[in-house]
């Protein structure tokens, strides 16, 4: 059995914010393994412990896994995280500032610690002492009935639990249906930036609980409280809104997204406390895996770099197409903001000819025997291709007084040869009185 124990660095000493902390430390364990405990919250020393040994085969085996837990719960304020057989061994191995717990056989290892690595056994340290005792292998010798008449029956129950000897039971930390943090600050911060620190440890917090989720996140909000002693002006904090194009929990992206949101802030007075709410949260689609080994993608992809640059730029300044259902050429593609989700559904293929430039705006032609001209004579090739619709479309004219107009067209497309200027995509279009134009609409590359 493969238990985790993981200490806490430093805790409020109120109840509830260091409650609030120990939650949050194993919320982020919960993506994990969904046995996962607090141990001995409000007394000077607590823990999280966790079983992973059922989850050892989902996250590629031991060392894995042990190497994942090992480089991200540092981030979280964790100063010392131990491995053992059992969940009060891995503690008591953790207290004694070790880390493995398999370097030695279980009775071996834990014999040789101090009383004061376990809770139950500390209270009676005062007594054990008188009578010799030092390590809790010193104490395992002593009679068990002498030990069952003098101390009460949790001492005897914590040893048999630690090394392994009785089944350890605990009220499972249950993951929450929304995810909101709080974390108070090691000290004022003034500039914006700086908040990046705590909000990192929110964020590993949120992304193990989406993780835990199997879901992702395409809003989140960081709030922040300004110092008590702070200008009247100022009120009582602020917050930031991040928005992704896409569904993710990845939270490097999500850092970075926010350091470019928080680089323009300027904050009314320093700022005390962080809170951190996932506000829209997506079922993330899980990617299938192969028995064949898939080629690994380096560096980021298009979406999330778009993103980024979008955060920092403005989200106006960086578009990208968007293919749309219609017919009218100059209305198949919209320009939107990168950071908008695309749309889900895919257009249907059309099945004739298409520019590959278009004019902005419709050149009209001369004629010569009623046969267009464009640099010369043009030579018919394909055609007619009816295009007839958008009364449905409406806008405003501009300078119009509100007055609004549909975008109606009516035209018949031809693809068309010049001598000089290549194959080009020109229309023919009714005009009032029974008249008719010719129009350059677009090139062939």
């Amino acid at each position: 059995m493969l238990w985790a124990a993981l200490l806490p660095d430093s805790l409020p000493d109120d109840p509830q914010p260091r409650t609030e902390a120990l939650d949050g430390l194993a919320t982020w364990c919960l993506q994990f393994t969904p046995r996962v405990a607090v141990l001995e919250a409000l007394l000077q020393c607590p823990a999280v412990v966790m079983e992973l040994e059922q989850s050892l085969r989902l996250f590629g085996g031991k060392r894995r896994l042990v190497e994942r837990v090992r480089e991200e719960c540092p981030d979280l304020g964790v100063r010392q995280l131990s491995w053992a057989p059992t969940s009060l061994a891995a503690l008591a191995v953790a207290r004694a500032g070790q880390s493995n717990g398999f370097a030695k056989p279980l009775v071996q290892l834990l014999d040789a610690l101090s009383i004061d690595t376990l809770t139950q056994v500390a209270a009676h340290q005062a007594t054990l002492a008188r009578l010799g005792c030092r390590t809790l292998g010193q104490v395992r010798a002593l009679p068990r009935g002498g030990l069952s008449r003098r101390f009460d029956a949790q001492l005897l129950a914590t040893l048999d639990q630690a090394y392994g000897l009785r089944p350890e039971t605990y009220p499972w930390s249950q993951l929450p249906k929304t995810f909101h943090a709080k974390l108070e600050l090691m000290a004022r911060v003034e500039h914006a930036p700086a908040m990046l620190f705590g909000a990192r440890r929110l964020m590993l917090q949120m992304a193990g609980w989406l993780m835990a989720r199997r879901s992702g996140v395409t809003a989140f909000t960081l709030r922040w409280c300004h110092d008590a002693m702070r200008a009247r002006s100022a009120g009582d904090g602020g917050e930031l809104t991040v928005r992704t194009a896409q569904a993710t929990r990845d939270s490097e992206h999500l850092m970075r997204l926010l350091a470019e949101h928080l680089g323009k802030v300027e904050l009314l007075a320093p700022v005390g406390d962080l809170e951190l709410l996932a506000t829209e949260v997506q079922p993330l689609e899980e990617k299938s895996l192969s028995m064949l080994p898939e080629a690994r993608q380096s560096g980021e992809s298009l979406a999330l770099v778009l993103e980024r640059i979008a955060a920092r730029l403005g989200p106006d300044r960086v578009l990208r197409p968007v293919i749309l259902e219609d017919h009218r050429l100059e209305w198949m593609c919209r320009w939107r903001p990168a950071p908008e989700p695309a749309p889900r559904g895919r257009c249907r293929t059309v099945d004739v000819p298409q520019p590959t430039f278009i004019l902005p705006k419709p050149l009209r032609l001369a004629t010569q025997h009623n046969r267009p001209i464009y640099q010369g004579v043009l030579q018919l090739l394909a055609g007619p291709h009816r295009v007839e619709g958008g009364w449905w479309d409406r806008t405003t004219l501009e300078g119009g007084g509100g007055q609004e107009t549909t975008r109606q067209s009516a035209r018949d497309y031809w693809v068309a040869v010049s001598e000089h200027a290549g194959v080009l995509w020109i229309f023919q279009m009714r005009l009032a009185q029974d008249e008719t134009a010719w129009f350059l609409h677009g090139t062939f590359a």
